[in-house]
């Protein structure tokens, strides 16, 4: 009688437990507890998530069983995979990233297209350009890392790290207050994200424009070309699929500068050694630092990336690596430049390319580079719009763009085209890509980068960090703050004569 009573006690504790692994995984209505991850989804609700394992709360030994046998049996996605909220901006399904996807997705931040004018800062920056190359790598890091701690608080009981927000925009409401925080913070990424992919389309135009002189197709012409093959996007649904074609710029990153190295190698006997100054020249030095500092702006997507990450054990190391070997490189192509073409060294190298055929392949690969580029912010931007003003009613005004499929509305793909259309008419009015580079660096990059993560730090950490984090944390605050006020000056004048005077200061 008691192996009867045993073993229905037994059974009854399995069929509750595979009851417990089921509800986790079925639709839900938003008053429940279970919460999904998703690329830079905002919720009101606290996100309990474990960070020495990388898991959302403890699992019983009944549960884990329940949950790989209906695993097995197709009842239940596979782990990495998260279920839809119904009404929200979610996807029914997507797959959590690895650490490899997270670097590949950093590279394509920080590494970008903006390398090609590397060799022009060492110009106007002399060694002190190199300098700043590496230091700022070593900056950005850091303030992307105490960026992702802040999302974490330290349980009293346990000790272990909890995470109890989830974006940028979750840390300013946690210091600022809601209202203010949600919208300095929002207005600043938004600004930063659509810049980005504004400047990438004016590459694209004038890269074409310049390989192809005779054919009687103007920048802008081209850039609208470029434009129809972004329309895609439109249909981007998860990090998953972007971390792809990120995958894909970074393999045509390498090759377009193993080329323009090899060349630069072939000319090793006339490198003009005795040019690299050890003085700046003070007028374009600031738009130097602009455009090293809006090359590593990755900061906005990293608290969705440490939290879509199967193992966030390994987010430190991925952050060293990518900016590390980013700041090396950097360093390296920048100096090998403008050793091979000295003070005739332009804004864009690949014009100082000898062959008009050479320089158009290359440039080629450049625009390829470019559009695979191009994802990246235009998926963040388009989740910071629709978390702002589309989850639907009583949230916000307008409804959802997500059908209760999961699937996109057509209105939703819509707005989504619209906004490569958006980009499209700002990349055709605003050429002057060096300049306009430097001055979102200068505000937008340093705020993001340098002085926000800092301040945040100090504000939601200052009881638990040793002294010299604290004096690291005001020095990069005041390096930003001095940087970021004589960038604008200086670039903001530098763009207002380009105008005036109708000389082309961009490629």
């Amino acid at each position: 009688m008691h192996a009867v009573t045993s073993a229905a006690a037994t059974a009854s504790n399995r069929l509750t437990a595979m009851t417990t692994a089921a509800r986790r995984y079925l639709p839900f209505r938003k008053e429940d507890e279970d919460e999904t991850l998703h690329f830079a989804h905002h919720e009101e609700r606290t996100e309990m998530t474990v960070f020495e394992n990388g898991t959302d709360g403890a699992t019983t030994k009944d549960e884990n069983s329940a949950e790989k046998g209906l695993e097995m049996n197709g009842a239940l996605p596979h782990k990495g995979w998260v279920t839809k909220t119904e009404g929200s901006n979610e996807p029914i399904a997507h797959r959590n990233i690895t650490s490899w996807d997270a670097g590949w997705n950093v590279t394509n931040a920080i590494q970008g297209m903006f390398i090609v004018a590397f060799p022009y800062s060492v110009l106007h920056g002399g060694y002190w350009a190199i300098v700043v190359i590496v230091g700022i790598a070593y900056i950005c890091c850091w303030t992307g890392k105490i960026l992702v701690y802040c999302l974490y608080e330290e349980d009293k009981q346990t000790g272990e790290k909890i995470r109890v927000r989830k974006t940028y925009v979750e840390i300013a409401e946690e210091v600022w207050g809601k209202r203010r925080g949600a919208q300095v913070v929002y207005a600043a990424q938004f600004v930063e994200l659509i810049m980005t992919c504004i400047l990438y389309l004016v590459l694209c135009g004038d890269l074409l424009s310049n390989s192809f002189k005779y054919s009687g197709i103007s920048a802008s012409t081209w850039t609208i070309i470029s434009s129809a093959f972004l329309v895609p996007c439109a249909f981007l649904r998860n990090l998953k699929s972007v971390s792809r074609l990120s995958f894909g710029c970074t393999v045509a990153h390498i090759f377009i500068n193993i080329i323009i190295i090899g060349y630069c190698v072939t000319q090793i006997p006339h490198w003009q050694w005795g040019e690299v100054r050890l003085l700046v020249d003070i007028h374009y030095f600031p738009i130097v630092l602009g455009i090293v500092v809006f090359s590593y702006t990755s900061q906005i997507f990293l608290p969705s990336l440490e939290g879509n990450m199967e193992d966030k054990h390994n987010f430190n190391k991925m952050m060293h690596w990518t900016h590390g070997l980013a700041g090396l490189f950097k360093a390296l192509f920048g100096y090998v430049g403008f050793l091979t073409w000295g003070w005739a060294t332009k804004e864009v190298i690949t014009d100082n390319l000898p062959s008009d055929v050479f320089r158009a392949i290359v440039n080629i690969f450049l625009v390829v580079k470019a559009l695979l580029s191009y994802p990246l912010p235009y998926f963040a931007s388009v989740e910071l719009i629709e978390r702002h003003f589309f989850q639907g009613r009583p949230a916000t005004f307008f409804p959802t763009c997500y059908a209760l499929d999961g699937g996109l509305t057509v209105w939703g793909v819509f707005l989504r085209c619209v906004l490569v259309v958006f980009t499209l008419l700002l990349a055709i009015y605003v050429p002057h890509f060096a300049l306009l580079m430097g001055l979102i660096g200068s505000f937008t990059g340093t705020m993001l980068s340098f002085i926000w993560p800092c301040w945040f730090h100090l504000k939601l950490k200052w009881h638990s960090i040793p002294w010299y984090q604290k004096m690291f944390d005001f020095i990069i605050i005041l390096t930003g703050l001095v940087c970021g006020t004589i960038g604008i000056i200086y670039a903001s004048q530098a763009l207002v004569e380009a105008y005036q005077t109708n000389i082309t200061t961009g490629f």
